[in-house]
């Protein structure tokens, strides 16, 4: 396990505490409003669903959704929620997407997972996901901007330009925790081989950028 997965199972039962923030209420409204309108009457692959703050929303409108996740604890989150379509979860590797899951879906969507991919390992994450999506498929990816480091500085950059971010839980344990920014030439970079963009858009605290698999 490493020092990452272990962060996320540790702060699983206060995870949403990052969604009450004053300054991220705006663009949750708009994020949220989004995603029910751009992954309606989709069966929806949900990359690293965390506790499923995200698969609330999209659950109003999609027809069903596989939330996943590596980190049981976090998963187990989405089933005290009440949700708005078929739902179910599994722990799955996101990097082994395409090893696990045999079902073809025409919508996913990744929260908050983006900005913890490593730069080396982009083309893996994305190679198994879009073997994953049927052709025409819409992708949703939502992260953090820059913002974010005003509460959590960055405090390490590795070889590969990979960020880094100490972060303390309420326990008192400290973790190193890998939190990239990409630039919107870096997503379309990474996703070139794969799909066809549709939609960027910067907020003040996230950014959102929308891309269909192309067929």
């Amino acid at each position: 396990m490493t020092e990452m997965n272990r962060y996320y199972r540790d702060r699983a039962p206060v995870y949403d505490d990052v969604y009450s923030y004053p300054e991220r209420q705006q663009d949750l409204r708009f994020l949220e409003s989004h995603l029910s309108g751009a992954l309606r009457d989709r069966h929806v692959l949900e990359v690293a669903a965390g506790t499923g703050y995200w698969t609330r929303h999209i659950s109003g409108s999609a027809r069903s959704i596989l939330a996943t996740d590596l980190e049981p604890a976090q998963l187990e989150q989405i089933h005290q929620r009440e949700l708005g379509c078929s739902t179910e979860t599994r722990v799955v590797d996101a990097y082994r997407l395409s090893g696990t899951i045999d079902d073809k879906f025409d919508g996913a969507f990744a929260g908050l997972w983006l900005s913890h991919v490593p730069k080396q390992r982009m083309a893996e994450f994305f190679s198994s996901l879009h073997q994953c999506l049927k052709p025409g498929a819409r992708v949703i990816l939502i992260d953090n901007s820059v913002a974010q480091c005003q509460r959590l500085p960055i405090t390490f950059t590795d070889e590969w330009g990979n960020t880094f971010q100490d972060r303390q839980l309420d326990n008192g344990e400290t973790y190193r925790v890998l939190k990239n920014f990409p630039t919107v030439e870096e997503l379309e970079h990474w996703v070139s081989a794969f799909g066809d963009p549709e939609d960027y858009v910067e907020l003040e605290q996230f950014w959102l950028y929308q891309y269909s698999r192309r067929i």
